[in-house]
């Protein structure tokens, strides 16, 4: 009884149309099940437009990117010890943060019971590297990102509503704070499908940092209601990334073409049934999944990556799962199409010792992440590729837990943080925005989630006001209800 009882339960108004139009109310039915199926064909690809050029009418006018690699620090960097420099706060060590700075802003459960909230400075050298303005300031801690300061637009004017981790990584992920809507990397699949029919146009790969990890979870890849074709495909840190690539002994590649043939036929079958769009996104998987098992092992094939070149993304290169191995991957699959590629690196998340854990971060993504881009850059590729780098949001100047010169910690900060973008559209060398002296509010220019998302559609050529996907009756956008803008200083 349980699979006829959830048979009946997944029935939606498509199926209950389709049922009416055979059935007892005849011409109504039918008339009704026509005009959604219309509005459905006119609003959503097919899944044979999957693997082409997307909607019909987009992009809505001339690209400048084609592609995104989305660096994602999941943790929450430290703004005032990486990028926003305040060396005037080495005079106020331990001293109370001014009740006129800190307004009613809110403070986390962890920090709100804290007798004092006494500044701490940073504990890190910072380099001044020249750029197209009057120079960026970078701490040492990232030499060889400084070192790339002519390619990137580093905006220290971010500011988010959401103050814990959960809400805000799916705020920045998906343009919402709950759960269930899709993903910026399955927008872009379902507006724009994909240039390579052998590989996912959305791929995740996540590297595990030396700090505090927050759990990731598969909603921040996810379609939410738009088709299930369009969601994220993780790979896996292993030397096979997916799972079944090679065929299991005795069972050759065109039996297994066959089945997958018959399989196929079923579910076809079965779709034009019960009116299921999610048995048509199944097939196309099928179909992807057997690609790959020729397009993924070329594409972790290092063997005709120069030496030059494995030397410049450093010696954690070699090791999958790293965040060094995982930028090499990226540009690897922005040479073969690969529409939005996610890096998720980990650990950024340090409320107890920033200066023992921050440096180890850094470590981590450095020199992995200045090679990116340069070799990006070098091959080409970085005029059409937007690269974004950041996190869900800052860190207090105050900090969390005893400070001394030597040791502090810092609680969530969403008021201000800083995020840099690079190619694809976006001016090089410059810094947008700026933060007051205390790297705790924002001074000039801010930027909303959804004004990055807006101004990232912008460069992919698509308008974020007329990005819409109809469900429940309702318009849904990335960019949501509230007020957003395509910051137009950040475009080249």
């Amino acid at each position: 009884m349980q699979p006829l009882r959830d048979h009946w339960f997944n029935i939606n108004r498509r199926q209950i149309l389709k049922g009416a139009a055979a059935g007892g109310l005849g011409f109504l039915g039918s008339t009704a099940l026509s005009q959604l199926l219309a509005s459905e064909q006119s609003a959503a690809p097919t899944t044979a437009a999957r693997h082409g050029p997307g909607l019909p009418g987009l992009p809505h006018f001339a690209p400048k990117a084609k592609r995104v690699i989305y660096l994602y620090q999941e943790g929450a960097p430290s703004q005032i010890d990486t990028f926003d420099h305040k060396p005037n706060l080495k005079a106020m060590f331990d001293k109370e943060l001014p009740a006129s700075v800190r307004g009613n802003q809110r403070l986390t459960g962890m920090t709100s019971g804290q007798a004092r909230l006494p500044i701490a400075p940073s504990n890190f050298s910072f380099t001044k590297h020249p750029n197209r303005q009057d120079g960026l300031w970078v701490s040492d801690l990232l030499k060889h990102t400084g070192q790339m300061a002519g390619e990137m637009c580093v905006v220290k004017s971010m500011m988010t509503e959401q103050i814990n981790h959960g809400p805000g990584v799916t705020f920045m992920q998906t343009g919402h704070q709950i759960p269930g809507r899709p993903s910026i990397g399955a927008w872009l699949s379902y507006g724009l499908g994909s240039v390579n029919a052998d590989l996912p146009s959305f791929i995740v790969m996540i590297s595990q940092g030396r700090g505090q990890m927050q759990a990731l979870f598969s909603h921040l890849w996810g379609a939410g209601f738009l088709p299930g074709e369009h969601q994220g495909v993780q790979f896996r840190a292993a030397s096979d990334p997916v799972l079944f690539l090679h065929d299991p002994p005795g069972v050759r590649r065109e039996d297994r073409r066959q089945v997958l043939d018959m399989i196929a036929d079923i579910n076809r079958r079965q779709a034009e049934i019960n009116g299921d769009s999610e048995v048509l996104a199944r097939i196309a998987q099928y179909e992807m999944a057997y690609r790959m098992q020729t397009s993924v092992p070329e594409l972790t094939d290092f063997r005709n990556e120069s030496e030059t070149t494995l030397e410049l993304y450093g010696p954690a290169v070699r090791k999958p799962g790293t965040f060094a191995y995982n930028c090499l991957m990226a540009r690897r699959m922005a040479e073969r199409g690969v529409r939005f590629i996610q890096l998720y690196h980990r650990g950024w998340d340090h409320h107890g010792s920033v200066t023992r854990d921050l440096p180890l971060q850094c470590q981590d993504v450095d020199q992995a992440q200045a090679a990116l881009l340069a070799d990006l850059r070098q091959r080409g590729l970085l005029d059409d590729t937007m690269v974004i780098w950041g996190g869900e949001f800052g860190r207090t100047v105050y900090c969390q837990g005893n400070l001394t010169r030597t040791q502090y910690g810092r609680d969530h900060h969403p008021r201000c943080f800083t995020m840099w973008l690079a190619g694809g559209g976006i001016k090089p060398g410059i810094t947008y925005g700026e933060t007051d002296e205390f790297s705790y509010n924002i001074a000039s220019n801010p930027v909303t989630a959804h004004d990055l998302h807006a101004t990232m559609l912008h460069c992919l050529g698509i308008d974020h006001e007329r990005f819409t996907y109809k469900y429940q009756g309702l318009d849904f956008k990335l960019t949501s209800v509230e007020p957003s803008r395509v910051v137009k200083e950040l475009l080249a």
